[in-house]
């Protein structure tokens, strides 16, 4: 029953971080579903839907087409809203329809792209993971299938890998995370899925280093040092400015942050320049990679998981999406710095109109 959470709403699937990750690049998305999941995705888990549109799709799908596995049936609506849309490959996205009927998504690839004349991507999220694990899997297929050429190497150019909404809770995230490259020295960056487009993917060798900035980066930045040698870091390099002018008074605090691991990190090392002697530990929902963990950072298994660790770590704040709130004990007064987090509360900086 870790999964079971009776004081906090659900939190991005699979599915969701699959199509952020998909969102800007141009390509029809398919949601493998009878339309709930879509609905989820466009009303409530992907923040760009309220200002602008891509072409997500659901695929449809009624119970005999469930039962029978009519995979012919998706790939000809896949084919009909390509025709004639100037759309540049396609992406189907599974849920946990196709998971319990085990769909053979590389089958639904070749006949996607016979069918169409076009790339196209397949990402079998189940919806019992992550939102993280999703958007990891997307980016990794997709410069698998477009970033496929060697191209010189130009050194004044980074990329980014990881950016989505879900992450940073900011429309333009990826506006601000590339200008604070800039300021130390880039001379050009792209930020894949917030403002790089498919041709930077295609072009993604050319970057003589990529800056991963969530966890769910971090497979496609490996990929791209084994394929073409292009070397990586993990940093966060933006945090938003209301979160930098909270953190002084935590300074000397034993201070517990709560995010996706590495903007957690560097809000850490905000802490740590304002006083060396500062404890602060990082703990996740999401992936915790092992290799950027500290000693008493941890992974949070569980709602009561987390009441446990809040409550008797000794923390003297906590540093969180306020939504976490809701989980704690109302009988102690826990200082929380809000740290808005999209994927735990549907909350962005600014207010969307």
């Amino acid at each position: 029953m870790k999964s079971l959470l009776k004081h906090l709403s659900p939190f991005a699937p699979d599915q969701s971080g699959a199509v952020s990750a998909l969102f800007d690049f141009g390509g029809l998305i398919v949601i493998c579903d009878a339309g709930g999941c879509t609905g989820n995705i466009c009303g409530f888990d992907e923040p760009r839907w309220l200002v602008r549109r891509s072409a997500v799709f659901s695929a449809g799908l009624r119970d005999m087409d469930a039962i029978l596995g009519r995979d012919d049936k998706l790939v000809a609506k896949l084919q009909s809203a390509m025709d004639g849309s100037g759309l540049k490959f396609s992406a189907i996205i599974g849920t946990p329809v196709p998971a319990i009927i085990a769909t053979d998504f590389k089958a639904l690839k070749r006949m996607a792209e016979k069918r169409t004349g076009l790339p196209a991507i397949t990402v079998p999220a189940t919806g019992t993971h992550y939102y993280d694990r999703g958007a990891s899997d997307a980016w990794l297929e997709l410069f698998k299938t477009f970033a496929t050429e060697k191209h010189p190497v130009d050194p004044g150019t980074a990329g980014i890998l990881g950016a989505s909404p879900l992450d940073f809770p900011a429309l333009d995230a990826g506006n601000l995370l590339s200008a604070a490259l800039k300021q130390d020295g880039w001379k050009t960056v792209k930020c894949y899925g917030m403002g790089a487009g498919l041709d930077d993917v295609r072009a993604a060798s050319a970057a003589a280093r990529n800056i991963v900035v969530s966890p769910a980066g971090l497979a496609a930045a490996k990929y791209l040092q084994k394929t073409f040698g292009t070397p990586y870091e993990v940093r966060c390099p933006w945090l938003p400015e209301q979160l930098l002018d909270a953190l002084p008074p935590l300074a000397g605090e034993k201070t517990l942050v709560i995010h996706q691991q590495f903007a957690a990190n560097a809000v850490r090392d905000a802490i740590m320049k304002l006083d060396s002697s500062s404890r602060v530990d990082v703990a996740s929902w999401f992936t915790m990679e092992p290799e950027f963990m500290c000693e008493n950072d941890f992974h949070i298994e569980s709602e009561e998981a987390f009441i446990e660790a809040a409550s008797n770590g000794g923390y003297g704040a906590i540093v969180c999406d306020r939504r976490l709130r809701a989980a704690l004990p109302r009988t102690r007064p826990f200082h929380i710095v809000d740290f808005p987090h999209f994927a735990v509360s549907g909350r962005l900086l600014e207010e969307v109109q």
